[in-house]
């Protein structure tokens, strides 16, 4: 489970100071026996030799889609005279010390495989399965070429990185949470408040979309934003995940409503050999892993994880009071080598209190009078089932998710004086998806469709300047879907082609029930001058629903306002070149373009604004009536190189140079929220002797714009009674630039292998120079010495105001522990 410190800024990007002082504050509130017991741990571990113990590698070598298992297929270490065969039913096992190892599987009339940065322990055996590809061309000899250890597919050759789970686990600063790792790929920014939203090449937060072994799910965050997404802790175990592949364009005609990118969650199975277990303790939770098999034939992984800031941050008198707890679970069963079924689940419970014991700063009384409570629940279910046949699959996907969002506050914090905000809302989706793969001959097939029932519903109360919320709301309706791709290569795999197309409508108005005006085509073609050098290029036509609390809002007459939105569109075009060397190394340049259209101008407060620019704080986005569309673009130049493990060394640089722009309410372009400008990010890591390992992550981005307040209006008594907080003059939309971020975050790790279990101790810095950042000042106002507002002089209908600034950047240091048995 991940050891995250939970970072206090995730309220007003503020207090961060005070998160070292809670992880001291922590380990003095341990018992003295846990304490003891801890250091026990470690001293002896430090004094016990782990070189007689040795691990397992084994698993499976199957026949491209059919799932046929295949003998004969030479299974090799790399960089070491260590090796097997297959045999008769595809199975081989390896024996190793503990460590980190590649493989390298090969054989006649097959195209050659690679499985990199492997980790294996003692504790239990390293499951690798490999599916291998025919290779018609190639009958007669076993080549090895460096597009065959670091592969890409024929239907996005493009704008696809694929990270593991060793990757995930040791990068810098990421505390095993995969939403920040992805953060060290090219394209990908995300606020300096340290939420993980996820902002692809310019585009919105809420452009992504997430799958988990196939099964779609809405989201993968903690006290998510609803109508896009993102939080501050990530919800996914690292312990399941076997793979990352993410898309930031090209993405395939089976994965639909996404603009900006699409991540695929591989999740491994469970050990099928006997129960095993990790546990973990951190600063801010406490977590359990469990897995084994269930019969012959069928194993599972659950895992529970608990937080106890809440209880912390009560001692340490500060101003909000966030809990989380999550589950995951996955159980796989394989009837025979044709049939298989997957069931996976993930789910949260989140609650956020404020703390009114607390010392009365300027800050700690901004965040009080801002903030509301929230109660928030989210789980996602699903089942696949596959059936394989002669030259490919099927596939049958079922799943349920469901969110429920609610926040209250009141006026001054005083429930005597009345609610200004009581939320509630629910969203359910419950999905069907059929498609179908095929090796026929050369060619190479996809289709299939999807059905979906959606239902959206709230209850808002929300007394607002300029007009309040309060309305009811309830949708149902249908969604339904057609995709296929068909790809192919020639002259002896020299060029591939790929042709797809999709088409999604819903029965929610009779502009989006026709498919026709969603055809989204899209190619791809990719030509090798050599093994190692490629020219890649992909271009596209993606569409994208509106998020269900803009379809669902309502006015004062039960009107739904929204009913004529359309399809948020988006074209893109991508061409790039890649070169791979036969030491796991991977370079690759690639410019993109970015046009939307149709994206909602909504009206917020007293003004417009595109939905574009709207996605990364906390609560709701898109609850407002529609009264426009906008257009915008991003384009830009991205640099990526990627050293697999090779000797003990391993590495990521990415740099994107970039222009997102978005047109304001009176259709001009302006730069839009997300416009960075340029995003570099460097991680570089070594495994030394002894079982030790170091690693260095270094960002640099260029200043978020932003739009500044209107204090005239945000000084009227009118308004700040029921609204305290600064309302944004949208006609200097994004007209401000705050400074360049950079950070630079360091990690140490120390295992021990036992006969049995396994210790893995690490120490990861964030920040690890103390730089100092630029946020956002805030709007509060001038109080006397009594804590009483201060009128304007001359003007008695409004108060004084000034702006608080804010910076953060303080050191932030964590210590994890992980036991595997």
């Amino acid at each position: 489970m991940p050891v995250a410190t939970f970072s206090l800024k995730y309220v007003c990007n503020i207090q961060q100071s005070k998160t070292y002082a809670a992880k001291n504050t922590f380990y003095k509130l341990l018992p003295f026996k846990i304490k003891i017991a801890f250091i026990s741990i470690f001293v002896v571990g430090c004094y016990s030799s782990a070189t007689a113990q040795t691990g397992k590698i084994k698993g499976t070598v199957t026949s491209g889609l059919s799932n046929i298992p295949v003998a004969g297929v030479s299974v090799k270490v790399i960089n070491l005279a260590i090796g097997t065969v297959t045999d008769s039913l595809g199975n081989y096992v390896i024996e190793l010390k503990p460590g980190n190892f590649g493989l390298q599987f090969s054989k006649v009339g097959f195209k050659s495989k690679s499985s990199l940065d492997i980790q294996v322990n003692n504790v239990k055996p390293t499951i690798i399965d490999i599916a291998l590809d025919e290779d018609v061309a190639s009958l007669s000899e076993v080549k090895v070429t460096a597009s065959s250890r670091l592969n890409k597919t024929l239907e996005s050759p493009v704008s696809l990185r694929s990270i593991g789970v060793a990757e995930i686990k040791r990068n810098p600063g990421g505390n095993r949470d995969i939403s920040k790792v992805i953060q060290s790929l090219p394209g990908v920014s995300a606020p300096v408040s340290f939420r993980n939203d996820i902002i692809i090449r310019g585009g919105a937060p809420n452009e992504n979309r997430f799958y988990l072994d196939g099964v779609e799910i809405p989201n993968i965050n903690h006290f998510a934003t609803q109508g896009s997404s993102g939080g501050p802790v990530g919800l996914i175990n690292v312990d399941f995940v076997k793979e990352v592949n993410f898309y930031s364009g090209a993405f395939p005609s089976n994965r639909g409503n996404a603009l900006s990118s699409v991540f695929e969650f591989n999740q491994k199975n469970g050990r099928s050999d006997r129960m095993g277990a990790t546990l973990t303790v951190g600063s801010s939770d406490f977590g359990a892993t469990v897995e084994g098999p269930l019969g012959s034939k069928t194993t599972y992984l659950a895992s529970y994880r608990y937080s106890y800031l809440q209880g912390l941050f009560k001692l340490l008198k500060l101003p909000f009071l966030p809990s989380y707890q999550d589950f995951q679970f996955k159980v796989k069963t394989r009837f025979d080598n044709k049939n298989e079924l997957t069931l996976i689940g993930l789910g949260a419970l989140d609650k956020f209190k404020l703390n009114f014991n607390t010392e009365q700063t300027e800050e700690n009384e901004y965040i009080l009078a801002t903030i509301p409570t929230n109660d928030q629940k989210n789980y996602s279910v699903g089942a696949v089932y596959k059936h394989f046949g002669k030259r490919g699959f099927s596939q049958v996907v079922i799943s349920r998710s469901y969110l429920n969002n609610g926040a209250q506050k009141y006026q001054n914090n005083d429930e005597s004086l009345g609610q200004t905000l009581n939320y509630q809302s629910a969203e359910a989706e419950n999905k069907f998806r059929f498609e179908h793969t095929e090796q026929a001959g050369s060619y190479r097939i996809n289709f299939g469709t999807g059905e979906e029932t959606a239902s959206y519903s709230t209850n808002t109360f929300n007394l607002l300047p300029f007009g309040n919320q309060i309305y009811q709301s309830k949708i149902n309706f249908f969604k339904y879907s057609l995709f296929g791709q068909i790809s192919r290569p020639f002259f002896d795999n020299k060029l591939s082609l790929s042709l797809g197309a999709r088409a999604d409508a819903n029965n929610y108005s009779s502009r989006m029930n026709n498919l026709l005006k969603t055809f989204s085509p899209r190619f791809s073609a990719s030509y090798n001058f050599t093994d190692q050098l490629s020219l890649n290029f992909n271009t596209g036509i993606y569409y994208q629903l509106p998020a269900y609390t803009v379809m669902g809002y309502r006015d004062s007459t039960n009107r739904l306002v929204n009913r004529d939105v359309n399809y948020i569109e988006n074209k893109q075009l991508v061409l790039g070149f890649e070169y791979n060397t036969l030491k796991n190394t991977r370079f690759t340049i690639e410019g993109f373009y970015k046009y939307y259209k149709h994206y909602p101008v909504i009206r917020q407060l007293n003004d417009s604004i595109p939905l574009a620019n709207l996605g990364a704080d906390f609560g709701v986005i898109g609850n407002n009536p529609v009264v426009g569309e906008s257009s915008g673009r991003s384009y830009g130049v991205e640099f990526f190189a990627q050293q697999k493990l090779n000797k003990g060394f391993y590495g990521i640089f990415a740099l994107t140079l970039f222009k997102s722009e978005f047109q304001n309410k009176n259709g001009n372009y302006i730069q839009s929220s997300w416009n960075s400008r340029y995003i570099l990010s460097m991680t570089a890591g070594k495994i030394l002797k002894r079982n030790w390992e170091i690693g260095a992550k270094f960002r640099f981005t260029g200043g978020s714009p932003y739009t500044p307040y209107d204090q005239s209006l945000s000084s009227l008594k009118s308004t700040y009674n029921i609204y305290p907080q600064g309302i944004l003059n949208y006609a200097r939309l994004n007209s401000e630039v705050l400074s360049p971020f950079y950070q630079l975050d360091a990690r140490v790790d120390k295992k021990y292998y036992f006969k049995h279990y396994s210790f893995n101790f690490y120490f990861d810095i964030q920040n690890l120079t103390a730089h100092t950042y630029q946020q956002q000042a805030v709007i509060v106002p001038v109080k006397d010495a009594n804590g009483n507002l201060q009128d304007q002089p001359g003007d008695p209908s409004r108060i004084q105001t000034k702006l608080l600034k804010r910076t953060g950047g303080n050191v932030q240091p964590t210590l994890g522990v992980i036991f595997e048995f």
